[in-house]
């Protein structure tokens, strides 16, 4: 297939693609490594290149998935995701000189959507031992607990989780509560076609958002628009996607690789 028939996203052009792919692997990552391992780096200096690194390897993890690359090797490479951020969230808590400083900010929406999508991902594709992992990342901190869309995506794999009625953002996030919440499959249904719908506008206050705009040849902070947590609800309540399947942010591939994944389990 062409390039521009397996992309997830028309925003992504493949020259585009190849080049900030190439700059992070060749150039990027291995000058935040040197930084890191540099004789001289003090706490400041590990704490920032290596959440920088986590970044770019999680904006390559999502480029791949936006240029079409196939759902199994990303569930082979999500694991280096994952590695990245326990990597950045070692060296933030010895430069705050604190077991339990958390790596992402809840009040702040890219952090809270990072966190999320990543869990999201760890369910959709079936790497849901690594989810008491992303969960250390926050684990015992002032937002531990505190977050009711956190609390129902980790919920269903750590025990003794709270219920909560309480949140760091509303909008998007109380739809899909809600979809969780209704009886009726319709209304669920509902819930979510209003979830999409608001999801990228909700997003305006997150680093990447309107990144399409900005993108040149040579590379940008554009990397796909993905509302995770949105299919991993989908996957986990059983919700019919025929309705919303072919909206631009929603995943519908990682939902229907879920299923799938279950369909062909061993017992």
């Amino acid at each position: 297939m062409q390039f521009h028939e397996k992309r997830r996203q028309q925003f992504l052009s493949e020259q585009y693609f190849q080049e900030d792919i190439r700059f992070s692997l060749a150039i990027s990552i291995p000058s935040r490594l040197q930084v890191l391992h540099a004789a001289d780096s003090d706490a400041a200096d590990r704490s920032r290149v290596s959440e920088d690194t986590a970044y770019i390897i999680c904006k390559n993890f999502f480029l791949y998935y936006t240029a079409g690359e196939s759902i199994a090797v990303l569930r082979d490479s999500f694991i280096s995701v994952v590695e990245a951020y326990e990597c950045a969230a070692r060296y933030y808590r010895e430069y705050r000189e604190s077991a339990d400083a958390p790596l992402f900010g809840f009040q702040e929406m890219d952090d809270f959507e990072r966190i999320i999508q990543l869990v999201g991902l760890a369910i959709l594709l079936h790497r849901r031992e690594l989810i008491p992992r992303i969960h250390s990342l926050i684990a015992n901190s002032t937002y531990d607990g505190k977050d009711a869309m956190y609390e129902e995506l980790i919920g269903h794999d750590l025990p003794d989780r709270p219920f909560l009625d309480a949140w760091y953002h509303q909008l998007p996030y109380l739809h899909l509560l809600n979809a969780t919440d209704e009886e009726d499959l319709e209304a669920k249904i509902i819930q979510m076609e209003k979830y999409l719908k608001v999801w990228y506008t909700s997003m305006k206050k997150a680093g990447w958002h309107d990144s399409h705009l900005g993108v040149t040849e040579e590379g940008g902070a554009y990397f796909g628009y993905w509302a995770i947590e949105a299919a991993a609800i989908v996957y986990l309540y059983n919700i019919n996607d025929s309705s919303f399947r072919d909206h631009i942010v929603y995943p519908k591939d990682l939902a229907d690789f879920a299923r799938e994944f279950d369909q062909h389990a061993i017992p």
